[in-house]
């Protein structure tokens, strides 16, 4: 009983020499733990879901010096003409600043369906 008492203070503590059986035994069950306990015990631990941003922006240099914003079409609101520039203002203003909108122009598919605008700003 001493010897069993001894061997498993032994494993609480760590005490068993590198190489011995117990060692290794111990060793074993700690990467069994590590690799299988995610399989058993549920951690609640997944990772944020991340939605995408709803209006989508690219930025590309027109080879004039000047930048050229292409919004997706569902983030603009409106079909005249001042209503498109102030919804097109309104997504590029946060992220460019205040910038005064020099045209726009509509991106068809090939079904003729608008998917996105392209507007050309300059900084005021």
């Amino acid at each position: 009983m001493k010897r069993i008492w001894k061997t498993l203070t032994g494993y609480v503590l760590w005490t068993h020499d590198r190489g011995n059986l117990h060692y290794d035994v111990m060793v074993t069950l700690i990467l069994a733990f590590i690799f299988l306990a995610p399989v058993w015990i549920n951690f609640k631990d997944k990772p944020a879901e991340r939605n995408p941003h709803p209006t989508e922006v690219v930025i590309y240099p027109d080879g004039q010096g000047r930048l050229v914003y292409e919004i997706g079409s569902s983030a603009i609101r409106g079909e005249d003409d001042a209503a498109i520039r102030s919804s097109l203002l309104r997504v590029i203003e946060p992220i460019a600043g205040e910038v005064e909108l020099l045209g726009y122009e509509k991106v068809a598919d090939g079904r003729g369906r608008i998917v996105s605008y392209r507007a050309w700003v300059s900084r005021q």
